[in-house]
């Protein structure tokens, strides 16, 4: 798993997009970029996720539950929902194109992760 995760890393950041392992302890969990981990309970182990820039995670998410209406939800958490879907589906065409089995990670256990199980031939 761990080379699997490296491996990710590499491709991403050969991309040009701003990547980090997770998981490992230490200061960089939550940054912006793309945060690689392995995480032993999903099938194959490796799940990439997108983490926003602190000043955008912080508009979407410190919004007071009180003051939300589901039917018409502040400008900032619908950027900030869709930003995700963009880089999810960014990251799932990068890996795939460099000849990784991906897939979207199932929305109720991992959210809007990526999960890497393995290379193509």
């Amino acid at each position: 798993m761990e080379e699997l995760a490296d491996e990710a890393c590499h491709a991403l950041a050969q991309a040009g997009i701003p990547v980090y392992r997770g998981g490992l302890g230490g200061e960089s969990e939550g940054r912006p970029g793309a945060e690689v981990h392995v995480n032993p309970l999903a099938d194959g182990g490796v799940l990439v996720e997108w983490n926003t820039g602190a000043e955008l995670t912080a508009a979407a998410l410190n919004i007071p539950p009180g003051e939300l209406d589901p039917s018409n939800l502040p400008h900032a958490i619908r950027h900030y929902e869709t930003v995700h879907t963009c880089m999810r589906a960014t990251l799932l065409g990068i890996l795939a194109s460099a000849r990784f089995h991906v897939e979207e990670a199932d929305g109720h256990t991992y959210g809007i992760a990526v999960h890497v199980w393995g290379f193509r031939p």
